[in-house]
């Protein structure tokens, strides 16, 4: 089987002697020189030299130990020659004093050298030889978290979207969140505004087929987005259509695509409406009260309004965090490893989709904003990352430290907004492995919250964000090829 170290257990390794270490002694610090340099953004390359003294006087050690019970044939116990024993166990005590030399190396690189690695080390250990002479020589190449001064971060002058939550905005609210809870009916007539469609959607360049989709459930929206590209006039091209018929829209690819023949093309989308559905929104019955946790109407649209609230806030948080970033981004100008921003595209995702649902966004809105995300997914992914280092540095300097009850309330909270239970929301975290990723997002927000509690602010008109005003979603590229997407886990060969 190929081994590979995991960053714990190579840069932060426990003693190469666990007896000694349970006695309260280290072993001996070994005599080994270490060359770093630099190979590209974030990376580095280290080459280790372990002195042969270190090396012989623990052979010599293992083989004192072993001379008393090893068994020979022709020689009673413990009196075969030593240079016969060396001789015929060499491979096997070379074998087991290079793991112990590589585990105390490593630890001991790490401790003197404070790589901060954010990857696992490229080291084998099968492919490195302990020599009968000379010293034990192994390189390996690490990404490392960059190395930057943070400017001041206290004080700033920010500017915060406001805006007062009218009836007029608790009406749409509510007209919303029942159609969400309505009941979807066939329609024998043309398509409306916020019907929705079953289309089969065949997409071409000048001719040439891109891909095609089967039985596609569209809500008439004014505007459709795929993974990569966006139908803009879907709402105002789709209407009036009725069953049987094929409409040609135009689909905008993203600028952003890897593939650059067809990168901000646009490209053509023939949609055959093979069913027409209405939504026909819950009623407001005592029925419906119950099993929303409500007495009557003014209790519901008071939760429609705290959920408008926090969405204003995710908003104000969303400025206020592209401000302080934009400042304290001038620290962030190093470059990123393309192959760290391909592994973290995923969780970048994963990562706004757990903002959004704890906003509370409805799941039509997280699509479509996840959508747009994912066109240009690895220059957000670029973004993300740097926010990451200059926040988890923030949090580092303040001694800022994520709790049981943060998590707990953090859970609690996504809860609420999902109207499930918090050990089904955290079974769900944890099967996702998002534990880890939900951990990062309190630790970075409470570096946020610090940075915000000390800043100056001046109130602005708020302004919706056209890119995602009133957008169907499609979980999938127009064009057939998946937009940069994550590659899979590596995985152990045997």
């Amino acid at each position: 089987m190929s081994e590979e170290l995991n960053p714990a257990a190579t840069l932060e390794t426990p003693s190469a002697d666990p007896a000694a270490e349970m006695l309260g002694d280290k072993p001996k610090p070994l005599s080994q020189s270490v060359n770093i340099v630099d190979v590209g953004p974030c990376r580095k390359h280290v080459r280790v030299i372990i002195d042969r003294t270190d090396i012989d006087e623990r052979i010599n050690e293992q083989f004192k130990k072993m001379m008393p019970d090893v068994v020979v044939p022709g020689y009673r116990p413990g009196k075969a020659p030593r240079k016969l024993i060396e001789k015929r166990f060499f491979r096997e005590v070379a074998d087991q004093i290079k793991g112990e030399l590589l585990l105390q190396s490593l630890e001991q690189l790490a401790e003197d050298h404070k790589l901060n690695p954010i990857s696992q080390p490229n080291i084998n250990p099968l492919a490195i030889e302990l020599p009968e002479t000379g010293p034990l020589t192994y390189e390996f190449e690490i990404e490392v978290v960059p190395e930057f001064d943070l400017p001041a971060y206290k004080g700033l002058k920010l500017k915060r979207p406001t805006k007062l939550i009218s009836e007029a905005d608790l009406d749409e609210a509510q007209k919303r969140f029942l159609r969400r809870l309505g009941t979807v009916l066939p329609k024998d007539g043309p398509a409306a505004a916020e019907d929705v469609l079953i289309a089969d959607v065949h997409i071409t360049l000048r001719g040439e087929e891109l891909t095609e989709f089967k039985n596609l459930e569209l809500r008439m929206d004014p505007q459709l987005a795929f993974s990569d590209g966006v139908a803009h006039d879907f709402g105002k091209q789709m209407t009036g259509v009725t069953v049987g018929e094929t409409r040609q829209l135009d689909i905008k690819l993203a600028p952003t695509l890897a593939n650059a023949d067809l990168r901000g093309q646009t490209v053509q989308g023939a949609f055959n409406v093979k069913e027409i559905r209405v939504i026909k929104p819950a009623e407001l019955t005592e029925d419906l009260f119950s099993e929303l946790g409500v007495a009557n109407i003014d209790q519901l649209r008071e939760k429609l309004k705290l959920s408008l609230q926090r969405q204003l806030e995710y908003e104000q948080r969303r400025a206020a965090r592209e401000q302080v970033l934009a400042h304290i981004g001038a620290a962030a100008t190093w470059d990123l490893p393309h192959d760290l921003l391909h592994r973290q595209a995923s969780r970048t995702l994963s990562r706004r989709i757990m903002e959004m649902r704890s906003a509370g966004f409805s799941e039509e809105d997280i699509r479509a904003r996840s959508a747009l995300l994912q066109q240009d997914v690895l220059a957000s992914t670029a973004k993300a990352l740097k926010e990451h280092f200059v926040l988890q540095k923030i949090a580092e300097v303040e001694k800022i430290e994520v709790s049981d009850d943060d998590v707990d309330f953090e859970i609690e909270n996504m809860a609420e907004q999902s109207g499930e239970s918090p050990r089904k929301v955290r079974a769900r975290v944890e099967r996702e492995n998002l534990m880890e990723t939900l951990v990062t997002e309190v630790l970075e927000r409470k570096a946020l919250d610090l940075v915000l509690e000390s800043a100056e602010y001046e109130d602005v008109p708020f302004v919706p964000d056209a890119a995602t005003a009133g957008m169907a979603a499609v979980d999938a590229p127009a064009t057939g090829i998946e937009p940069a997407a994550a590659p899979a886990e590596p995985k152990e060969e045997e």
